[in-house]
């Protein structure tokens, strides 16, 4: 593949995620062809690159970023043929996203490295009907994906390991933090721990034992402030004081057998869906979610900085997860 080529990246599905991905390979000073065939489309992303940007200039801009180095073309085959990488973005329909994939496979450049944005769908099962399966992997982020650096790379059952090795290579040089997951599973690592614990929020406010107000201050002003430094594990770890996590075991592990918390997630009925609608609406008040989403995206700028300043050893989660 040319150098040039090296320097397209081709974006199938522009929804939320994948106007963020737009938006960071932009910012990284890549020429982007995108395609959806929704009507509206291709000014919803122009608009939200627009908003976007101004997080990205405070992040940094990469050389020869610009706003305008995207194109919107008619077909799949036009959109990935001299693509580098192409990233998959399309609803979580497993039918859908298999025949997408099928067409991205039959057109793509033999070298390209195909990332799907599922986020529960394992690669194995993506894979099944591609000629080239050695090339797919699931490269999942999280919203706001032009902020946020996590993006977790699963490789299926056909998955080279010199796809996963190229795509470390390319995601940690758009500035994010690729999470090697050693053996895929549905809903691979960071989604199944946030289901977890938002199913037992739901169970919480369903037994009238807070509102989601108070769920969420729970989280915010307490193990949410700790956890963007240090993640569970370490948390507990310096619970434990300076024997560190063998006593935390020692002492608190017993109580891991106690009925505290809820493994299966309450039926969603429709009093607990308008607790849910109501609460938050109520806690949001006047405050419009564009409003909401702007004021995250500041916030999360400054805490990435922050994170970085009093964390740099987790600056590569790649070598530790090959």
């Amino acid at each position: 593949m040319h150098q040039n080529e090296q320097r397209t990246l081709a974006v199938i599905g522009t929804g939320v995620i994948g106007n963020g991905w737009i938006t960071r390979f932009l910012a990284n000073g890549y020429d982007v062809v995108a395609f959806d065939p929704a009507v509206g489309a291709e000014a919803r992303t122009h608009q939200n690159v627009e908003r976007a940007w101004i997080s990205m200039e405070e992040i940094g801009l990469a050389e020869g970023a610009a706003r305008n180095r995207i194109t919107f073309v008619r077909t799949i085959e036009e959109a990935v043929k001299d693509a580098y990488v192409i990233q998959e973005n399309v609803p979580e329909r497993e039918d859908l996203k298999k025949k997408v994939l099928e067409e991205i496979d039959l057109h793509a450049n033999p070298e390209a490295i195909i990332g799907s944005s599922t986020s529960g769908i394992k690669p194995s099962t993506l894979q099944e009907n591609l000629t080239h399966p050695e090339r797919l992997i699931v490269a999942h982020p999280f919203n706001p994906v032009n902020i946020l650096p996590l993006v977790e790379l699963v490789g299926g059952q056909g998955t080279e390991q010199t796809t996963i090795d190229r795509a470390v290579e390319f995601y940690e040089s758009i500035q994010m933090k690729p999470l090697v997951v050693q053996r895929e599973i549905e809903g691979h690592v960071a989604d199944r721990l946030m289901e977890a614990l938002w199913r037992e929020a739901l169970h919480l406010v369903n037994d009238g034992i807070a509102t989601t107000e108070e769920v969420d201050a729970a989280i915010v002003y307490g193990a949410g402030l700790r956890w963007a430094q240090m993640g569970p594990f370490l948390t507990f770890h310096l619970a434990g004081g300076e024997k560190g996590m063998r006593h935390m075991l020692e002492q608190f592990g017993p109580a891991l057998k106690l009925p505290w918390t809820k493994l299966e997630a309450p039926e969603l009925t429709d009093e607990l869906k308008e607790k849910v609608v109501e609460g938050c609406e109520s806690h949001a008040g006047d405050m419009s979610v564009s409003k909401m989403e702007d004021r995250r995206d500041e916030f999360l700028v400054k805490l990435i900085d922050l994170v970085e300043d009093y964390w740099p050893e987790s600056r590569s989660l790649a070598k530790s997860g090959q």
